[in-house]
């Protein structure tokens, strides 16, 4: 066989395996498409699509605050819409009242450089940690010591499984956390102090 025969030779058996190798594709492509189910599209409803933007919804809750009136004597209930995300109801609580209230002719009750160290409840009994400025950034006085402790202790009262709180300064029981008033046992609510 001479070298151009052999030449032609090779370019038609590599031609002939080409052919041959594009029917076996095409054949095996058809028996896999042929054994997949059938699927039926999947049509996207606005309703279905979970919410994914940047910005999740709140989850908005009421919630009564009660902050002191002009003279110190009683407390006055302010109602206030906020939101929740996934916070205790009762940390949400502590710190609106730090914020101080909203009422111009309403006066703070909480010094606003404490902080909420952790709010738990046990039994009824929500135990309050506040941070050491909690006492030493407070006005003191007697008035205004029980303006403070029943304002934090009304306000969770309001909320459902709170019966009494339980103070703590830095983690610790204090005998009296601001000066005055037995803050070692749980104190229950002063609803005689309530001014509508």
């Amino acid at each position: 066989m001479s070298l151009t025969n052999s030449r032609l030779f090779r370019k038609s058996l590599m031609a002939a395996l080409a052919v041959a190798l594009a029917a076996v594709l095409v054949l095996a492509t058809g028996a896999w498409l042929r054994s997949e189910p059938q699927r039926m599209p999947v049509k996207s409803s606005e309703q279905n699509k979970p919410d994914i933007s940047a910005q999740p919804q709140e989850t908005l809750a009421k919630v009564t605050l009660y902050f002191g009136d002009g003279e110190a004597m009683y407390l006055v209930p302010e109602e206030r819409e906020v939101a929740k995300e996934t916070r205790p109801l009762e940390e949400v609580v502590i710190e609106e009242l730090i914020k101080g209230p909203q009422n111009p002719d309403l006066t703070r009750t909480v010094p606003q450089e404490a902080k909420l160290l952790s709010v738990k409840v046990v039994d009824g009994v929500a135990y309050v940690n506040f941070s050491k400025e909690f006492q030493t950034k407070h006005w003191g006085g007697s008035a205004g010591e029980l303006m403070t402790l029943y304002s934090i202790t009304n306000s969770l009262a309001e909320l459902p499984g709170i019966e009494k709180v339980q103070f703590l300064l830095e983690g610790e029981t204090q005998e009296a956390i601001l000066g005055h008033a037995d803050t070692t046992q749980p104190i229950a609510p002063n609803w005689e102090l309530i001014k509508e």
